[in-house]
């Protein structure tokens, strides 16, 4: 994307408990998931992993990182000794530290890779973390008027901020959510200090999404 028109969003996104889950771990909220274990790949213990992340060097740079087991709550240290992009498939194949033969890598299956939320790449001026937009409220600069709030951000061409909008904004619309294009045109205000920001929505926009 060409920094001087886009707005990035990258993704890492911090690890949740699940509401529901009998077993609750507030301490994960100090870690951030990069990507899941999917299967084995071949017979010399490599993993295929389905990324959470927006930094290829989460796997293609060795070092130390962390593995969160299924059913378990606190991640453990393993070593990551090499990785590469697989073309087409959207997944990694990496090579841990201990893991020997294809035994081994299906015991993994399902596991998360995690590094701790402290350790997050320094960004551009003009790219942001999926997690810092969450819940920032978005206005109309024109007016000022609250649309709603950001609920997810989608990748596409550019990335869609999700809004959720705001009761008093639109009362009678059949759909509560609208898609706004994350470009600095039309989101040229983010104040991440504030919680909020500004769009420009070009005419018809808002009614696309009614």
């Amino acid at each position: 994307m060409n920094r001087e028109e886009t707005k990035n969003a990258k993704k890492e996104r911090k690890k949740q408990t699940n509401p529901k889950s009998k077993i609750q771990n507030p301490k994960l909220d100090d870690w951030l998931d990069i990507g899941k274990i999917v299967a084995a790949q071949g017979l010399a213990g490599e993993l295929r992993v389905y990324p959470n992340t927006d930094f290829p060097e989460r796997f293609e740079v060795a070092g130390k990182r962390w593995l969160l087991r299924p059913g378990e709550t606190e991640p453990q240290p393993v070593e990551l000794l090499a990785g590469r992009y697989v073309e087409g498939k959207n997944v990694y194949v990496i090579k841990l530290a201990g893991v020997d033969d294809r035994n081994q890598a299906e015991d993994l299956r399902d596991s998360k890779l995690m590094v701790p939320a402290s350790d997050r790449p320094e960004l551009a001026e003009d790219e942001f973390y999926v997690p810092d937009l969450l819940g920032l409220e978005v206005f109309l600069q024109a007016s000022g008027e609250l649309l709603g709030k950001v609920v997810d951000i989608i990748p596409a061409g550019h990335d869609l901020l999700e809004v959720e909008l705001d009761p008093e904004f639109a009362p009678n619309k059949k759909h509560k959510k609208v898609l706004i294009p994350f470009v600095e045109a039309i989101a040229p205000v983010v104040d991440l200090q504030a919680g909020r920001i500004e769009v420009t929505p070009p005419p018809g926009l808002l009614e696309i999404n009614d």
